[in-house]
Order: structure tokens, then sequence, then C-alpha cells
């Protein structure tokens, strides 16, 4: 016989509705609690840039080109151009200006 859980899944796929686990469901809800998605228009904090990504943005924020970044940190100039185009997305950034700005406000260079 199947139980209550099971005839509910059969149920919510025959309707073409998702079903999750009660575990799926609570870790699912605890990663939403805990801050797993920003609201739209939410600026990253300092500490959702990766170590790597701090170090692009305080370079950038020097005045690095982004040859002179890849220069300095021994990776490709294309590895720099995409975790800038990341880098830019979490920040909600569109120029150099406001990285360095944003490097400022986060103490990652000094003004």
């Amino acid at each position: 016989m199947l139980s209550l859980r099971c005839l509910e899944a059969i149920e919510a796929v025959r309707q073409h509705k998702a079903f999750f686990a009660s575990k799926v469901a609570a870790m699912v809800l605890e990663a939403y609690l805990k801050g797993g998605k920003r609201l739209v228009g939410e600026k990253a904090s300092p500490h959702e840039l990766t170590p790597r990504e701090r170090q692009i943005v305080q370079l950038l924020a020097e005045g690095k080109s982004n040859k002179e970044v890849a220069s300095a940190l021994e990776i490709s100039l294309h590895t720099v151009v995409t975790h800038r185009s990341n880098i830019m997305h979490k920040l909600e950034a569109h120029s150099v200006s406001e990285l360095a700005r944003y490097a400022i406000r986060n103490n990652l260079v000094s003004a």
C-alpha cells in the first residue's frame, strides 16, 4: 500500500506541479532564510566576492588595466575579463569607477 506522501507526489506529478520530499523542502527553505539569494537590486557585500574577485577589484581600483591584472596575478587575460564581468554583475556596477568606489567603501584600497 502506498503512503500518503507517495500519493501526494503522484498527484502533484499528474498535475504537472513540483513536489519536494520534506527533507528537500526543508533544505531549500533553510538556504533561502540564510540569505541564499539577494533581493533584486540588493548589492553584494564584500564577503560575497571570492578572494580572487577581491584581488581583481583591488587591482582595477588601483588603475591597472585588464592586461596588467592578468600579468600581476599570472592568469590569462580572458580569465580577468570573465572575473571582471562576474564582479560587475554581482555588484551591479557599470564602470570601473563604480568598482573603485566600491573598493574604497569596503576598504579594499585606500582613497
